[in-house]
């Protein structure tokens, strides 16, 4: 009778124990919202903006031939929806250079002599691919065994086509090696999660801490405040950088193809965008658990839609509008630019542009939302 009388009692306590916490849960909202927010992302992320058939991918056509089998073969390319020709160019010059600048990921350059190339079977046309996504090289590569069928019924003497039909050069990445891709990525995926995840604790510590009374009776401003707690981080953003891409060329043989004066002012503002995204966050979470679970709400799509692991092209739009928003899809684009393709900052401005204006507002914003008082 004792034996079942302590056994019940235990119960009864962890009864009270499970509706307390349960109460608790129910009123933090935050952590509440994450339960059922996280799964249902990532749910809809992987189902519908998770998409490993790339399609439709931005190609320049330099048509040298300026014929009827030349604009029969853009159309048969076209309908394949692997590709969508967006640029036309006179030179294969004019057209690599748009590769460098990431304007599009690959050239088709169609000879003078397609027709008797064809009669031939030699290789009508080539194709220079951006190689240092391999996803996307993988696709188009796909391509050099298309068949010709509707070119082939336009010449008579056809009894010695070949089964090639493309002749295929990758730029950047010859070798297809996914670390070549994956380095310059990582760094962006990484600086996200530790930059934010720092930040975002940042003033919620110093309430938790009271160390905000101090801060109270100081005159420090608002902006004042949001700097000072930014700067210390951008030295250990810089030394993630030079971490991750100097193992990465040591261990992996990843190129550093670009000017490294270049690469530091693009970092320095994706720092900056990244840490004032995490001082956004500061500024509406109560407590580190509450930061924690915020940064871990912007990093998954940041992982997923930046470009890092699936091609921008291959998402939905709607998942194209939500990536042109995170700070890590454009650093992505400015590093992989840099570093791989050896491009300029001025060909890919829009990107530097955008980090830049996301930190002033950011700044801004996250400065009117600070209060120097206890709530």
């Amino acid at each position: 009778m004792n034996s079942s009388s302590n056994i019940r009692q235990s119960l009864q306590r962890i009864y009270a124990i499970i509706i307390k916490e349960l109460r608790q849960l129910s009123r933090d909202r935050p952590t509440f919202g994450m339960i059922v927010m996280i799964p249902l992302i990532q749910l809809l992320l992987f189902g519908f903006a998770i998409n490993t058939n790339v399609r439709h991918l931005p190609v320049a056509l330099v048509d040298q031939s300026q014929s009827e089998l030349a604009r029969l073969l853009s159309a048969d390319l076209t309908a394949t929806q692997v590709v969508n020709f967006v640029q036309v160019y006179t030179t294969p010059t004019l057209a690599a250079d748009a590769i460098t600048r990431g304007k599009v990921r690959a050239a088709l350059i169609i000879p003078k002599d397609i027709a008797q190339r064809l009669g031939d079977g030699r290789p009508i046309a080539q194709w220079v691919i951006d190689g240092s996504d391999t996803m996307v090289g993988n696709a188009l590569l796909a391509l050099k065994n298309m068949p010709l069928t509707s070119l082939i019924n336009r010449v008579e003497a056809n009894s010695n086509i070949g089964a090639s039909s493309f002749e295929m050069t990758l730029l950047y990445n010859p070798e297809r090696r996914s670390a070549i891709n994956i380095v310059p990525g990582l760094v962006g995926i990484i600086l996200t999660m530790t930059m934010v995840l720092f930040t975002s604790a940042a003033l919620v510590r110093e309430r938790e801490r009271g160390n905000l009374e101090l801060l109270i009776t100081t005159p420090i401003k608002p902006m004042e405040l949001m700097v000072g707690k930014i700067v210390p981080y951008v030295f250990v953003g810089l030394i993630q950088l030079f971490i991750i891409l100097g193992l990465g060329h040591l261990i992996f043989n990843v190129p550093i193809n670009g000017r490294i004066d270049q690469l530091l002012l693009a970092t320095l503002l994706f720092i900056s965008a990244s840490l004032t995204l995490g001082m956004l966050i500061s500024t509406v979470a109560k407590t580190q658990l509450q930061a924690m679970q915020l940064t871990v709400f912007l990093l998954i799509p940041s992982i997923l839609l930046s470009g890092f692991m699936f091609p921008y092209e291959g998402m939905p739009e709607l998942a194209q509008w939500i990536a042109e928003a995170l700070p890590a899809t454009h650093f992505i684009r400015l590093i992989r630019g840099i570093v791989l393709r050896a491009a300029n900052l001025s060909d890919l401005w829009p990107d530097l542009i955008w980090l830049a204006g996301f930190t002033i507002l950011g700044l801004l914003v996250a400065a009117k939302r600070f209060k120097k008082r206890l709530d």
